[in-house]
């Protein structure tokens, strides 16, 4: 099979080749490999303006980012991202090389085929058959494609709406193309996601012999009740939207060498995915309030990852919806399960939906997106954008 070696020999309307062209890019976060390279030459010669945009800052590594848009009026239209991918693991278990984007059996085989370059190649070709057709356009089409988001977040998706923002440019809506869809397309798209919070609580006391307890004070009962407590009392019943918030133990560290000894402290993480019914800081007001009735001495870091969030349904996710079902015959569901993507972001800027290809297939070895679904998912986002632009034209009217 014959490597693309550059964008501009790309069919900006091919689907499946940009997407082995992109595959091809060994972009493991955070390096790009070329990857920002390939699209900002097929966007270009479609008329977008191209940014490369790269963020760092102290203790993290330089992350480059893309934002191209064609046209400067509003609406803005913008479809978001990633390029970078996770490590591929154990090389020797995948069948094909994994960043050769091999298609065997109707599959397109690569890392980041399904999460989530073969979405991007989509949206690219789509619009590349929409200018081809003669098609109107209302307002701006944009694209912000991070190299962040299998990484720590930081340098990405948020430093780009920034940038965004200090320039007074506005997104109007945000369509995001993570695989949504669990195990066929058009079953399932995003409105929403759950919020992720991280706490590292140590119980605090003093080291002693296990034969002299009074001369010593054991925080390790305390912890044990607070991770009782904490785990056992629901957090709710869920949502119209959403499911029951999750608090779920992922650890407990004493590092105590010994059996006669009473450690000093004792450390346990807990990760809590909670729904629109509350915030950082009620969940972090909970776990604080759990820990002053058990009392002793400790210690609480907390990590947010996001928020969680819900676009209502509406226009946006109308319009996705629709066009999901003209294409696959299914009605997608709305949902807001599963874990965070940069959605968490964008939502403070447009409403934001997501819809992409199937991802059971995402992180493991042998990813890979069908050919068939590649080629329906880009029909599905050029009737988004005909859908948009009707709808655009309609409020105008």
């Amino acid at each position: 099979m014959a490597v693309v070696s550059t964008a501009a020999a790309l069919d900006a309307t091919d689907p499946v080749a940009l997407t082995q062209a992109l595959i091809r890019c060994a972009s493991v976060t955070p390096a790009d490999a070329g990857a920002l390279g390939v699209l900002e030459g097929v966007l270009g010669a479609l008329g977008f303006t191209c940014h490369r945009l790269t963020f760092t800052q102290e203790g993290t590594a330089p992350v480059d980012n893309l934002y191209a848009r064609l046209g400067d009026s509003g609406p803005n239209f913008c479809f978001a991202g990633h390029t970078d991918v996770v490590p591929v693991g154990d090389e020797g278990a995948w069948s094909v090389a994994p960043f050769a984007g091999q298609i065997v059996d109707g599959r397109l085989f690569g890392r980041g085929a399904s999460d989530m370059k073969g979405a991007i190649a989509a949206f690219v070709a789509a619009v590349a058959r929409h200018q081809a057709a003669g098609l109107p356009l209302a307002g701006s089409l944009s694209l912000l494609i991070t190299g962040d988001e299998e990484g720590p977040s930081i340098n990405g998706t948020r430093k780009v709406l920034g940038w965004l923002q200090d320039r007074g440019e506005a997104l109007d809506a945000c369509l995001v193309g993570e695989p949504t869809n669990p195990q066929t397309l058009g079953q399932m798209m995003k409105i929403g996601r759950r919020g992720s919070i991280t706490f590292t609580l140590t119980s605090l006391g003093t080291q002693g012999h296990v034969a002299y307890p009074h001369l010593a004070d054991n925080p390790l009962p305390r912890l044990a009740q607070a991770l009782a407590r904490l785990s056992g009392e629901p957090l709710d019943e869920g949502t119209p939207h959403f499911q029951p918030s999750s608090l779920q133990i992922t650890t407990i560290d004493v590092g105590n060498p010994t059996t006669n000894i009473i450690p000093a402290k004792g450390t346990a993480v807990l990760n809590i995915r909670f729904n629109d019914l509350h915030t950082p800081a009620s969940l972090e007001a909970r776990v604080r309030g759990v820990l002053a009735e058990v009392g002793g001495a400790w210690d609480v870091t907390v990590t947010v990852s996001g928020d969680a969030f819900l676009t209502p349904p509406g226009k946006l996710s109308g319009i996705v919806s629709q066009a999901v079902q003209s294409v696959t015959g299914l009605a997608p569901e709305l949902s807001t399960s599963g874990g965070t993507s940069d959605a968490r972001f964008i939502k403070n800027h447009c409403p934001v939906v997501e819809f992409g290809g199937v991802g059971a297939s995402m992180h493991k070895v042998d990813e890979h997106i069908v050919v068939d679904d590649l080629l329906r998912l880009t029909d599905i986002y050029g009737r988004v954008l005909s859908d948009w632009v009707a709808a655009q034209s309609g409020a105008a009217a």
